[in-house]
């Protein structure tokens, strides 16, 4: 280890034995919790039904509630609550700012990622046809068809339940034969890193299609931040795109934005909501949704991202600083990776030296009070397509096993993240052999 690296973890360890003590004073009881925040976790309106509120330093999976809007954004909701407008032109005026903004020739606001994926199809599949619109979601005779590029998606009965039939492929080669008269649309995920810039995959399909007059759905559901992809697949020629509003975004959670070709935009809005007789009307989206979903995308406009970053950092630089003082803890500060792209503290430790599995870390801060929610392994709500086989007995290896819990940044609010620090710190020291 280098003098600089040495100097570095000492100055680490004392901060973190100075939070420490700090906190030890405190006594952080449930009172001086509250104090760190301007809301109690004890009296809410989730407590008086029976729901326990948690501190969230996970990513912003949908069943943790995904994130916490812009203040502006309730702002925004709070108004738009307050009057009535026709909800078709008002998905078409914000349809129009989202295309300025973008790039596209147009947008619109839906219910979420997973209802962008059903309305793009029902778009690619009836067009603005009234008889095809109130057929579906039987589509026989027509294009149903959609290719799923490099495998199928847990999301992908947004896809079936619209009347599109999957036709799964995993490489470039297979991708004319699999176009046909029946093709409706190709539907690929966001990449989980850049792509090169001189020959991107994307672009490669997207040249293959176009030949062949079949339009591209890319779903970019966690692609906020950067705000730069708004305009990014405009500029590649993707004729339909799709984000999540309750994510990065930090808009409503039940909003979801899909951008692209103005045709395939209008075809969308006659498959959805509010017009009846269309597969998709259950997926209501509604002007508050609308309204702060666009004032998310405006806020971004304005958000210098490096300095958002800085900020977070300070957050997750405590809690290193206290998981300093735990023997056999090693971590790391970085930009997630692939969605989602805000920063992150991977924490990691030998069993042989820590004897508690990711899970059961993750299982003890749920139990703390407040309940704390990391990245581990849990998701209790996910039906694969497969059940998966059980695990292959190891034992022998366990001892070389490393262990990770990642604590995401984006949803700690103010002082939360001393909490966080000072639990994940106990229930590692606990755990240490000897």
């Amino acid at each position: 280890m280098s003098l600089r690296s040495t100097r570095r973890r000492f100055f680490r360890q004392t901060h973190g034995y100075a939070l420490v003590g700090y906190l030890s004073l405190l006594g952080m009881s449930s009172k001086a919790a509250a104090r760190l925040k301007k809301h109690s976790f004890r009296d809410n309106v989730y407590t008086r039904l029976g729901v326990e509120p948690f501190i969230m330093a996970n990513i912003p999976f949908t069943f943790l509630s995904a994130t916490l809007v812009w203040p502006e954004v309730r702002e925004a909701m709070d108004e738009a609550s307050q009057y009535f407008v026709d909800i078709v032109q008002l998905q078409r005026a914000v349809g129009r700012r989202l295309a300025e903004i973008s790039g596209a020739e147009a947008g619109m606001v839906t219910s979420g990622s997973a209802a962008a994926m059903a309305v793009a199809t029902a778009a690619c599949i009836a067009g603005t046809d009234p008889l095809k619109i109130r057929a579906l979601p039987d589509s026989e005779g027509m294009r149903n068809e959609v290719v799923m590029w490099g495998g199928r998606s847990v999301f992908d009965n947004a896809i079936r339940l619209a009347g599109g039939q999957l036709k799964v492929i995993e490489t470039l080669a297979d991708l004319p034969g699999a176009i046909s008269d029946r093709t409706a649309m190709l539907y690929t995920g966001y990449p989980a890193d850049p792509v090169p810039d001189n020959a991107p995959p994307l672009e490669k399909i997207l040249a293959v299609c176009k030949q062949r007059g079949v339009p591209v759905f890319v779903d970019a559901a966690g692609g906020i931040p950067p705000v730069g992809n708004l305009k990014r697949y405009a500029k590649m020629g993707v004729d339909l795109y799709a984000f999540s509003g309750g994510k990065g975004l930090q808009g409503p959670q039940c909003s979801g934005l899909l951008f692209g070709r103005k045709d395939l935009i209008e075809a969308a809005l006659m498959n959805s909501s509010p017009v009846e007789g269309a597969v998709c009307r259950p997926m209501k989206v509604g002007k508050e949704e609308i309204i702060g979903c666009l004032t998310a995308v405006e806020k971004w406009l304005t958000i210098d991202l490096e300095d958002l970053y800085r900020q977070q950092d300070k957050k997750l630089q405590r809690i290193e600083a206290m998981l300093s003082t735990v023997p056999g803890v090693r971590t790391k500060t970085e930009t997630r990776g692939g969605s989602n792209r805000f920063r992150q503290l991977v924490v990691e430790w030998d069993e042989s030296e820590i004897s508690i599995s990711t899970g059961e870390c993750g299982r003890r801060l749920r139990e703390s009070s407040p309940s704390i929610q990391v990245l581990s392994d849990y998701n209790p709500y996910v039906i694969r397509e497969r059940v998966p086989k059980p695990d292959v007995d190891v034992s022998g290896d366990r001892k070389k096993a490393v262990e990770t819990v990642t604590v995401y940044a984006l949803g700690l609010q103010k002082g939360e993240e001393m909490i966080v620090g000072r639990r994940l710190r106990e229930v590692l020291l606990g755990a240490r052999r000897g």
